[in-house]
Protein backbone atom coordinates (compact mmCIF):
# COMPACT_ATOMS: atom_id res chain seq x y z
CA UNK A 1 0.00 0.00 0.00
CA UNK A 2 1.04 3.37 -1.13
CA UNK A 3 1.05 6.60 0.86
CA UNK A 4 -0.10 8.19 -1.84
CA UNK A 5 -3.48 5.77 -1.92
CA UNK A 6 -3.33 6.16 1.72
CA UNK A 7 -3.39 9.89 2.01
CA UNK A 8 -6.24 10.36 -0.13
CA UNK A 9 -8.43 8.81 1.73
CA UNK A 10 -10.43 10.43 4.93
CA UNK A 11 -10.09 9.33 8.32
CA UNK A 12 -13.23 6.77 7.81
CA UNK A 13 -11.85 5.48 4.90
CA UNK A 14 -8.40 4.89 6.58
CA UNK A 15 -9.90 3.42 9.83
CA UNK A 16 -11.55 0.45 7.57
CA UNK A 17 -8.33 0.15 6.08
CA UNK A 18 -6.36 -0.29 9.26
CA UNK A 19 -9.17 -3.03 10.50
CA UNK A 20 -8.88 -4.69 6.59
CA UNK A 21 -4.84 -5.04 6.92
CA UNK A 22 -5.11 -6.30 11.14
CA UNK A 23 -7.52 -8.70 9.47
CA UNK A 24 -5.66 -9.87 6.96
CA UNK A 25 -2.36 -9.66 9.21
CA UNK A 26 -4.30 -12.07 11.78
CA UNK A 27 -5.30 -14.56 8.96
CA UNK A 28 -1.28 -14.61 7.74
CA UNK A 29 -0.15 -15.11 11.22
CA UNK A 30 -2.77 -18.18 11.20
CA UNK A 31 -1.53 -19.54 7.74
CA UNK A 32 1.78 -19.10 9.83
CA UNK A 33 0.74 -21.00 12.96
CA UNK A 34 -0.24 -24.05 10.66
CA UNK A 35 3.03 -24.02 8.41
CA UNK A 36 0.57 -22.52 5.61
CA UNK A 37 2.67 -19.61 4.89
CA UNK A 38 4.93 -19.98 2.39
CA UNK A 39 6.25 -16.54 2.13
CA UNK A 40 7.18 -15.77 5.76
CA UNK A 41 8.18 -11.73 4.32
CA UNK A 42 4.46 -10.78 3.91
CA UNK A 43 4.12 -10.84 7.70
CA UNK A 44 7.06 -7.96 7.84
CA UNK A 45 5.06 -6.24 4.87
CA UNK A 46 1.87 -6.51 6.83
CA UNK A 47 2.81 -4.55 9.44
CA UNK A 48 4.43 -1.65 8.10
CA UNK A 49 1.14 -1.38 6.06
CA UNK A 50 -0.79 -1.29 9.20
CA UNK A 51 1.76 1.09 10.69
CA UNK A 52 1.96 3.49 7.71
CA UNK A 53 -2.28 3.90 7.52
CA UNK A 54 -2.01 3.95 11.50
CA UNK A 55 0.42 6.65 10.99
CA UNK A 56 -1.48 8.53 8.54
CA UNK A 57 -4.71 8.15 10.01
CA UNK A 58 -3.49 9.98 13.66
CA UNK A 59 -1.60 12.95 11.01
CA UNK A 60 -5.62 13.27 9.62
CA UNK A 61 -6.98 13.18 13.19
CA UNK A 62 -5.05 15.73 14.59
CA UNK A 63 -5.32 17.80 11.34
CA UNK A 64 -9.45 18.20 12.40
CA UNK A 65 -9.18 17.98 15.73
CA UNK A 66 -6.44 21.25 15.46
CA UNK A 67 -8.55 22.96 12.68
CA UNK A 68 -11.57 23.09 15.60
Amino acid sequence: MKTTELRAKDVAGLQSEVKALQKAHFGLRMQKATQQLNNTATLRQARRDIARAKTILVEKQAAVSSAK
